[in-house]
């Protein structure tokens, strides 16, 4: 995995170029696009109108997304020169219920992570 992060033509807005393996099979090049920098709030845009919102927390930028009944949750994080990236995949439709729906006991829905991917970014200057 590559992720490849550049100003881009327009002033505050970054490249946000994902690519998995070799790059003319799965090159994936967003737009990172600020919302409210105050509080942390950027876009990526997709370009073909799909937007994912991210939030800077820190040293980390992370986002959650639902896609065809399946949540991603996206997290990138600075540590020691590296930037260590993981995805969680949940699936909405396995989900397990507790609790009695109460003020003191609240309904409580439980999911079983189907997937989690890491991997640690290098530079490459």
């Amino acid at each position: 995995m590559q992720l490849r992060i550049q100003p881009a033509d327009t002033t505050g807005q970054y490249t946000w170029q994902i690519i998995y393996g070799d790059s003319l099979k799965d090159n994936r090049p967003y737009i990172l696009k600020p919302v409210d920098t105050a509080k942390g709030h950027w876009v990526v845009d997709e370009r073909d109108g799909i937007l994912l919102d991210c939030y800077v927390h820190g040293n980390a930028v992370h986002g959650a997304f639902t896609v065809q009944g399946n949540t991603i949750v996206d997290n990138y994080r600075v540590e020691n020169d590296q930037l260590v990236v993981e995805f969680f995949s949940i699936n909405l439709n396995d989900k397990k219920a507790s609790g009695k729906g109460t003020a003191e006991t609240p309904s409580v829905d439980s999911y079983l992570i189907n997937s989690y991917q890491t991997g640690t970014l290098t530079r490459i200057k």
